[in-house]
């Protein structure tokens, strides 16, 4: 009896043994990813995100939670990329024009009229040498790019005035984000750029600090733009591909089981999200010409064309655009 008692204590005491090894494991495969954005919450994207975050919960069975935040709730989108690049867990719905202060070669893919539809860009995104740009991100700036499937729809100017050719935006001070390929793409185009926070475009209209702003049209009705501008002006400048990225260290510390859900639920909730923005955006129009605007839809498409060229050129990234168009097999 008295052996039985004795085994019975040293079995119990390496059950408790095990399980405070072991417990330690299983509490390092639970992973938050803190993902910030600086749209509305009723934006697509929002929605989108947050359709990203369940699939991934769901196929992790809560290893892996994605936690979004709405109007740049977590901070403004540069500050994030810092933090990003020093390997916090937390994420941002950025562009390849703000990536492309790390690798120049890259921001191609948010400059003047570079793609027009959404097969162009999953053909973009299976160039060489967009995969090295994205492995030279992560290797050398912290910055693992998740996914860029994600297009917000056409970048058009919205103003008080109607804009048909690029001599009409001499002038007039637009909004756009800073970055190089913003800033001279819309100097090239005709207007003078200028840099604010996406928070602020709204109070500048009011107090005329700037003279319009350029976004898609899904961006309008979150904002409520229709409120301070009268003119949709369709030049369908820039096509907004967006580039989901989180840290390289934090993803490199998930198990690789994980990394390919993160990986392969983000371009799928992208993709998703970016057909219903194109979808949407007819209704939208109907419903801000509803508000009151106008839709300017006889723009010289050709003459902004041409005149967008000046950017790449201005940047020196014009042969990193033919490159990557030839690998593409775009024109």
């Amino acid at each position: 009896m008295k052996d039985f008692k004795k085994y019975y204590v040293l079995f119990a005491v390496a059950i408790i043994f095990s399980l405070i090894v072991t417990l330690p494991a299983f509490g390092q495969q639970k992973f938050v990813l803190k993902f910030n954005h600086v749209l509305g919450p009723k934006e697509p994207y929002h929605l989108g995100f947050n359709a990203w975050a369940k699939a991934v919960d769901r196929k992790t069975k809560g290893g892996l939670k994605i936690e979004v935040f709405h109007s740049a709730q977590l901070g403004v989108e540069e500050d994030i990329i810092e933090q990003i690049r020093q390997g916090a867990n937390v994420g941002q719905n950025t562009d390849s024009a703000r990536l492309g202060n790390y690798v120049p070669g890259i921001a191609i893919m948010n400059g003047p009229y570079f793609a027009n539809t959404l097969e162009e860009v999953l053909k973009v995104k299976n160039t060489p040498t967009v995969k090295g740009w994205v492995d030279e991100l992560a290797s050398k700036y912290g910055l693992k790019v998740v996914s860029f499937t994600w297009v917000q729809g056409y970048r058009h100017f919205f103003t008080n005035k109607p804009i048909r050719k690029p001599e009409d935006l001499k002038g007039m001070r637009i909004r756009t984000p800073p970055a190089p390929i913003w800033q001279e793409s819309i100097r090239a185009l005709g207007a003078a750029p200028v840099a604010l926070p996406f928070g602020e475009m709204y109070p500048a209209l009011q107090q005329k600090a700037i003279d319009g702003v350029e976004l898609v049209y899904n961006n309008i009705p979150g904002g409520r733009f229709y409120e301070v501008l009268k003119y949709a002006n369709e030049t369908s400048h820039i096509m907004l591909i967006n580039f989901e990225v989180i840290s390289a260290k934090f993803f490199n510390s998930l198990p690789a089981d994980y990394q390919k859900i993160l990986v392969e639920e983000c371009d799928k909730a992208g993709l998703e999200t970016s057909k219903k923005i194109f979808a949407s955006e007819k209704e939208v129009k109907k419903q801000l010409i509803a508000k009151g605007m106008v839709a300017i839809e006889d723009c010289d498409i050709a003459a902004f064309k041409k005149a967008g060229q000046k950017a790449y050129e201005v940047l020196k990234i014009i042969d990193a655009k033919d490159k990557v168009y030839k690998e593409a097999g775009l024109k």
